[in-house]
Parts: structure tokens; sequence; C-alpha cells
């Protein structure tokens, strides 16, 4: 990332950097997803823990690498399949890991859509 330990808190302009987007999408992404809660300062300023990186960075491989809808992300991420993600998406190798459990559901859909035609 920058040189920063694991553990330091990055601010809106280094994690917007990061992923790649405006600092405005991690404001929208705020709004969208409850469970994002970064440390907010005087000024506003916002300050993001390890896990709320962590949470980003499988937020934006849900949106952009996996084509999940902000709804769909969400709801990925309440329900119970969130345990699937990875926890150290921080690392490059864990962002491109494939969601095991959407690829079997997507094969279970096209074989029934197979079965029926």
């Amino acid at each position: 990332m920058t040189g920063k330990s694991a553990d330091a808190l990055r601010n809106i302009g280094e994690m917007a950097e990061v992923l790649g987007v405006r600092t405005h999408i991690l404001r929208y992404w705020e709004e969208q997803f409850p469970m994002l809660k970064p440390l907010t300062r005087a000024g506003g300023r916002r300050l993001y823990r390890p896990e709320d990186v962590a949470l980003l960075h499988t937020i934006h491989r849900l949106l952009h690498s996996e084509g999940y809808t902000i709804k769909g992300a969400r709801k990925f991420l309440v329900s119970g399949d969130a345990k699937d993600a990875p926890v150290a998406a921080h690392e490059p190798a864990a962002a491109r890991a494939v969601d095991m459990t959407a690829l079997r559901a997507v094969r279970d859909r096209l074989s029934a859509a197979l079965a029926a035609a």
C-alpha cells in the first residue's frame, strides 16, 4: 500500500488510490453498506481501520470483479455468505480469490435451466 504498517489507519485518499476509485465512491459505499463505519475526526476526516480496509477490498471485489450490484453485495455481506469472503482481501491473491459458493449457485441454476429445456 503506502509503506505503512498493516495496523495503521488509512485516510480516504489513500484508500481511494489503492482501490482505484474516487473518494466520493467510498463515501457512497459508507451510505450503502451500514457495516462500513470508519472513524471520523475533526472536520469529518475519515480514517479506516484494518477491518474497514479489508471490508472495502471485499466490497470492491464484489462490485468490480464479481459483478454484484450494490444491493446484491450488501445482501451478500449481511447474510452468512460473507464468511466466505477473504479476510485479508488487501493482499492481491486474496482480492482475486474466486467465491466458490457463488460459482456453485450459478452452476446449479444453469443445470436446472438445461434440465427444464
